[in-house]
Parts: C-alpha cells; sequence; structure tokens
C-alpha cells in the first residue's frame, strides 16, 4: 500500500473579481485534481487551533498529524533540525529572514518592501550571513545560513519579551508598530541593518535594479522539540521532500527521510519535475508514504501574484500529481493520494488564514462519487474534520471510505 500527500502551501484562498468571481483554485485548470477528486471524498479540515496563529509548522504539524498543543514549540527549531542544529535546552531559536528596508531615517521609519530580499538566492545569501555572523556572533549568539532568505539565530539563556511578527504579515507596511518590544532582539537587527545596507553585494544589487537584503527581521522562535516517530505512530516508512526548512525539519525529527531535490526554490520557479521524480523514486526504493511540499501557491499569495498563484496550481497539477498518480496507477498497487493546503493565503491579504482548508482523499480501491476539487465543494461536502491532526490516522487507516 502506497501513500502521497501533496500539501499545496496556501492554495486555498477567496473568490477574486479578475477571475470571474472564482478563486485561484477554481479558475485553474486542473484536469488530474478534478479526475480524482470527482472519485473521492471531499471535506474541510481545521488545521490551526483557535489559540494558535495560522502558520505554515502549526498546520503541516496537523496535516501530518501531530497535536500542536502536544509537540509545537516554535516554528524555528523545526527549521533548526534541518539544517543539522539541534539545540541545547537553555537555548533559543529564531527565524531570521533577510528583508528589504526601504526608506530614510532611522530603523523606525522604515517599510517593510520585501519580506524575501528579492527572492534572493541561497548562494548570495550565504555570504551576507556569513559575514554578518561575524559581527553578531559571541558567546550567547549564534547566527547561521539557510535557503533563500531563511535563517536561523540561536540565542542562550533568552526570555522574549512581546510578541514576534512575521514579516510577511506586514508587507508594503512601516515597520515601527510592528517592531520587537524585545530591546536585545531589536538591537540585533538594527545593528544588521546598519551592517548590511553597506555591503558591497547590496550595493551591486541595487546598481542591478535589484532589492538589496538591508536587514534581517527576528521572528519564529522556539525550544528544542520531542516528537514522536511519523513510522511508530503510524506503522508507515515515510519521506518529505520540499523545499522549506520547516517542512525538512518536520520530517527529520519524526524520523523520515528529507529528500533533496536540485534546484527547487519554494517559488513559482521551483523543480515541479525534480520533486515529482523524486516522489516516484521514493515509492519505488521502499517507501509506503511519501509527503510531497510544494510552497509555491503560498509565496505568490504572499506577494499578492494572482495570475502566479493560478499558475501555480496548474503546474503542481500538470508537473507533479499527473506523472505521480500515472506511476501509482501503471505500478497496479493499492495506494491512497490526500490533497489540500496547510492554510489559505488569500491574495487579498496576502497573509495566513485561519479558515478551515478543502481537502480531497482519494483510494483506488474503494472510488466513491465526489465532485470538482475547490474550496465551495468541499464546504458543501458535510464533512469536516475540526481536530486537524485526526485526519492523517483516519487517512492512512483508510477510515475515511468506511
Amino acid at each position: 500500500m502506497k501513500y502521497v500527500v501533496f500539501l499545496c502551501d496556501g492554495m486555498a484562498d477567496l473568490k477574486i473579481r479578475d477571475f470571474d468571481n472564482k478563486t485561484p483554485l477554481e479558475a485553474a485548470h486542473t484536469p488530474n485534481m478534478d479526475y480524482y477528486s470527482k472519485k473521492a471524498v471531499l471535506g474541510t479540515l481545521k488545521t490551526v487551533p483557535d489559540h494558535l496563529s495560522p502558520g505554515s509548522d502549526v498546520c503541516n504539524l496537523s496535516v501530518m498529524g501531530y497535536d500542536s498543543d502536544i509537540y509545537y514549540t516554535g516554528r524555528s527549531p523545526l527549521e533548526a533540525a534541518s539544517i543539522g542544529v539541534m539545540l541545547a535546552e537553555h537555548e533559543t531559536s529564531f527565524r531570521a529572514n533577510l528583508v528589504t528596508l526601504s526608506g530614510e531615517g532611522d530603523y523606525e521609519d522604515l517599510v517593510m518592501e520585501d519580506y524575501s530580499a528579492g527572492e534572493i538566492k541561497t548562494q548570495d545569501a550565504k555570504k551576507l550571513i556569513e559575514d554578518l555572523s561575524k559581527v553578531l556572533n559571541d558567546d550567547k549568539t549564534r547566527l547561521y545560513p539557510g535557503v533563500s532568505y531563511r535563517h536561523l539565530l540561536v540565542l542562550s539563556d533568552k526570555r522574549v519579551e512581546g510578541k514576534l511578527i512575521p514579516p510577511h504579515d506586514i508587507s508594503k507596511r512601516g515597520v515601527k508598530e510592528y517592531l520587537p518590544k524585545d530591546t536585545e532582539i531589536l538591537a540585533l537587527m538594527k545593528k544588521s541593518y546598519e551592517f548590511l545596507k553597506g555591503h558591497p553585494y547590496n550595493i551591486e544589487r541595487v546598481k542591478a535594479g535589484k532589492k538589496p537584503a538591508s536587514s534581517i527581521w527576528i521572528w519564529g522562535e522556539g525550544k528544542r522539540p520531542k516528537m514522536d516517530s511519523f513510522q511508530e505512530k503510524f506503522g508507515v516508512k515515510g519521506s518529505v521532500i520540499s523545499a522549506v526548512d520547516l517542512i525538512k525539519g518536520i520530517g527529520i525529527l519524526t524520523g523520515m527521510r528529507s529528500i533533496e531535490v536540485e534546484g527547487v526554490t519554494g517559488n513559482i520557479d521551483t523543480n515541479f519535475e525534480g520533486k515529482a521524480q523524486a516522489c516516484i523514486e521514493a515509492l519505488k526504493t521502499g517507501d509506503d508514504f511519501v509527503y510531497l511540499h510544494i510552497e509555491a501557491p503560498d509565496e505568490c499569495g504572499h506577494r499578492f501574484e494572482a495570475e502566479n498563484k493560478k499558475l501555480a496550481i496548474e503546474l503542481i497539477d500538470e508537473k507533479v500529481i499527473g506523472p505521480v498518480c500515472g506511476f501509482l496507477e501503471k505500478s497496479g498497487e493499492e495506494f491512497a493520494i490526500l490533497v489540500l493546503p496547510d492554510h489559505p493565503t488569500p491574495i487579498a491579504t496576502g497573509t495566513h488564514a485561519r479558515d478551515p482548508v478543502p481537502f480531497f482523499a482519494y483510494y483506488n480501491k474503494k472510488e466513491v462519487k465526489g465532485d470538482y476539487y475547490s474550496e465551495e465543494t468541499a464546504g458543501k461536502s458535510g464533512l469536516y474534520i475540526e481536530k486537524g491532526y485526526e485526519l492523517m490516522d483516519e487517512f492512512l487507516k483508510l477510515r475515511l471510505w468506511q
């Protein structure tokens, strides 16, 4: 028996006037999704508890079958694991985004121009973070390079004062009211700005018409988590495939294999075909389960790119779901697939929403009467799973079809 979860990050949305009052998912041409959803169980899933924020960390833990009230300690510890940083008990980790801040005057007067520094390339970001670490690092502070704009900060014996705001929640806004109340963290951000704005790489980047990586933005704090093995919890051997450190880290901490794919970016220019092929190879070589995560719809949502979000969904359908399901059909094996986002990322707001997400689950040995896959059809199905972490067990034990 083979199982594949196609996690289309941030895919759910609201209806958009320019799409004839359809969502990007409804407007997208998705023949593969629709072929299977018309023979599948449709429903909606609450992936984030009321008392937590709708971050990809909480939401993906839910989809993977882990109750955030038990396992969640923050986002950055999950990302730390993906780059081999295992936290000590006295350490707190943070996400450190390279961002573009625009404007003149004091730090408080600047604007969050771009939460990703223009989707800075990993090799360029690595040089900046390595240089910045020589300025920031001391016996209590360690800065580590990650992927693209996503990096890791570790502080010893730190208790955070106040709430830290994700930079993608404040795109194009003045930063003043969103700055950390914690004076140590704010001081690190300001120090990074003073260093990075004059860095030769950023000077050349501006000359080339690109957005400079002018500051780190610190958020997503957490302590070392204790995670149960996915295989022991659910009885299947699995892997994760993602461009995002967060998903890789969850996979590593739950004992799954994190499969590296060349050319993955977390955006619409990612290597869709490579992800599909990696999934197929994993299934061929002994994995029972693959969690195939694709970030592109979420990034397009954050950047208010409606057409690109629709295109990202179409590319997932054509280049990922189509080939993987084609392989599963030809294999002759019993299989089930689950397609869903972790949370909505509406174009209208550019940030995550906490609304229930639409899903469909197809089992090739028990086809049922489903419908086209959309937020609306899933909502009308009558199936609503309030505790999101319960879906994985229902899916793997095939109880959705009983």
